[in-house]
């Protein structure tokens, strides 16, 4: 038996996932940068954040049990008490509102003709004039948005976009129809409108037609007299501004939100270095910014 060999059973033990350093310092580099991105989004955090908004969180964050006031909870869901100072009184955190209602006091307070100071609950003329004065602002940049958006959604836009012009004036939004070269919006030296007039018109009526202004329609033209005998400027940018008022009630405007039609001839140009300029020939709606006027019945 001595040609027998003893067998040996070699065992290869594998190694999976890193060699002899193993995976462990991935988690370890993962959970270090995670950290450094909480670190920096927190720093950055609270260096975008006001002193209102850091109160508030930290007031969020604050035991339930600790309350600053001497009614309701006081936290982020507060009480509702019933009464004017309750933690529900404004439906927000009580300490932010509490300091922007002293700041608001002493905005509105002031003294009185005879130098007696006002109730803190009364706004003055001044905060009731500004007030009005955003509002106003904020209702014509509305319809000024409105107005371009639904040029913008014209399918030839592109087209007749070259002659509109949109802007702020102190009456109101002004819209202007303008000529270009070769381009009118009339038919020659008449008052009838291109039926690109008319889409534009038209198109302008529907967004008119959902706000409450009233508005003017004044025609102007350039410094060339009309070829027809007897037939001014004057006659042709007032018949211009007529001839639009009929298009405007016809898509839909009421009459009575026109304030005033008419005709300016060659005494505004749009550009007074050259008053023989086709753009010097359109039409202006504006829309007033003002109150509209109410019907001599209207609370009755």
């Amino acid at each position: 038996m001595s040609g027998n060999k003893p067998v040996v059973i070699k065992k290869v033990k594998k190694v999976i996932g890193g060699g002899h350093h193993g995976g462990a310092w991935k988690v370890a580099y993962a959970d270090f940068v995670t950290a450094m991105m909480a670190f920096f989004l927190l720093m950055w955090l609270i260096n975008t954040t006001s002193p209102e908004q850091k109160r508030g969180i930290a007031d969020y964050f604050a035991p339930a049990s600790v309350s600053r006031s001497s009614q309701g909870s006081d936290g982020l869901l507060g009480g509702t008490a019933f009464q004017e100072d309750g933690a529900r009184a404004s439906g927000s955190n009580r300490q932010i509102d509490e300091e922007l209602s002293d700041d608001t006091r002493r905005t509105k307070s002031g003294s009185g003709t005879d130098g007696e100071a006002m109730p803190a609950n009364e706004p003055s003329e001044e905060a009731l004039a500004q007030a009005l004065a955003n509002r106003k602002d904020a209702l014509m940049r509305s319809a000024e948005t409105s107005l371009r958006q639904a040029l913008q959604a014209m399918p030839d836009f592109a087209e007749l976009s070259k002659h509109v012009i949109v802007d702020q004036t102190p009456e109101g939004v002004r819209i202007q129809l303008i000529d270009q070269d070769n381009r009118a919006m009339f038919s020659g030296s008449s008052a009838d409108p291109l039926p690109r007039t008319q889409h534009l018109l038209e198109t302008v009526a529907k967004v008119v037609s959902q706000l409450p202004n009233r508005i003017t329609i004044a025609g102007h033209t350039d410094s060339t007299p009309p070829s027809r005998t007897g037939y001014s400027n004057w006659d042709l940018s007032a018949d211009r501004a007529n001839a639009s008022r009929r298009i405007l009630e016809k898509a839909g405007l009421e009459g009575d939100r026109i304030y005033q039609v008419s005709g300016k001839g060659d005494r505004e140009p749009l550009y007074p270095d050259d008053p023989d300029l086709p753009a010097n020939r359109r039409l202006s709606i504006v829309l007033l910014d003002e109150a509209p006027v109410m019907p001599a019945d209207h609370g009755l």
